[in-house]
């Protein structure tokens, strides 16, 4: 009898819980649709209790886009210290990420697909996944030309933010890079060492960020917003944002040409 009850208990809607249907109707509000491919930024406690946890999120970032449209999140292992002395070591199957308790969930999804590239990968699930990592680990910088975040970009999809700011937006690493900031990359190169998906030992001698320039990244939303490409709401206890990420390159870019330093703490007018 109490297995019974602890069943129907398990069963039973938590008390004051984000549902995994608010969660699609939340992003479908600002403007997530069917077919749509993201790119998505998440904090799981910032919603309060969901239903379901992490594997609820998931669950309805895909029923928002559908089977049509594809979803991804970033599996983040790069450190402070990855550098030429002490090169990054990363297996595909293994290495966890840092970036949260919903991609390390998603990643671990028989369904997922993860870049190889042994500082900025990225899992994905959906048509698009297998374009979004493709040669990953041949990309000249991280989140530059050829990457998944870049192309999101191309495939006019969008960036969403669940609980989190804009302080954490990859994307705009991708602008830097783009720009070639001189702050954003170390100046030699680190011989770091793969492991793929069959086992396979790989080495690639791969450009590395610099962790030492401050970012202001929070800059861009007013600018964002008056472009019309960057929706707020709120789902459960969490700001949610959803971002256009073609123009939102563009916008940034453009700034970037004229103040390379526009996106540093120390940027003066």
């Amino acid at each position: 009898m109490s297995w019974i009850g602890s069943t129907k208990r398990q069963c039973e809607p938590l008390p004051n819980s984000v549902q995994e249907s608010d969660i699609v109707r939340g992003l479908r509000d600002l403007g997530v649709n069917a077919g749509d491919v993201l790119l998505v930024h998440s904090s799981l406690k910032s919603f309060g209790v969901v239903d379901g946890g992490a594997e609820a999120v998931i669950a309805a970032l895909l029923a928002a886009v559908g089977p049509a449209g594809t979803v991804a999140v970033p599996t983040l292992t790069g450190r402070r210290d990855d550098s030429p002395g002490h090169p990054p070591v990363f297996d595909v199957r293994q290495t966890p990420c840092w970036t949260g308790l919903i991609p390390e969930t998603f990643r671990r999804r028989p369904d997922a697909r993860r870049s190889l590239h042994p500082t900025h990968s990225v899992a994905a699930i959906g048509p698009e996944a297998d374009y979004l990592i493709r040669d990953h680990l041949d990309c000249d910088t991280p989140c530059g030309p050829g990457s998944p975040y870049l192309r999101l970009a191309e495939l006019d999809g969008k960036v969403v933010f669940l609980g989190v700011t804009l302080d954490c937006c990859t994307l705009l690493h991708s602008v830097e890079e783009l720009a070639e900031c001189a702050y954003q990359m170390q100046p030699e190169r680190a011989m770091a060492s793969i492991t793929d998906d069959q086992g396979r030992t790989l080495r690639r001698n791969v450009r590395i960020h610099d962790w030492g320039t401050p970012r202001r990244f929070p800059v861009m939303e007013p600018i964002w917003l008056e472009a019309g490409i960057l929706q707020i709401g709120r789902i459960g206890a969490a700001e949610i944002r959803v971002l256009r990420a073609k123009p939102a390159v563009a916008e940034t870019l453009a700034l970037l040409r004229t103040s390379p330093r526009f996106l540093c703490r120390d940027f003066q007018d």
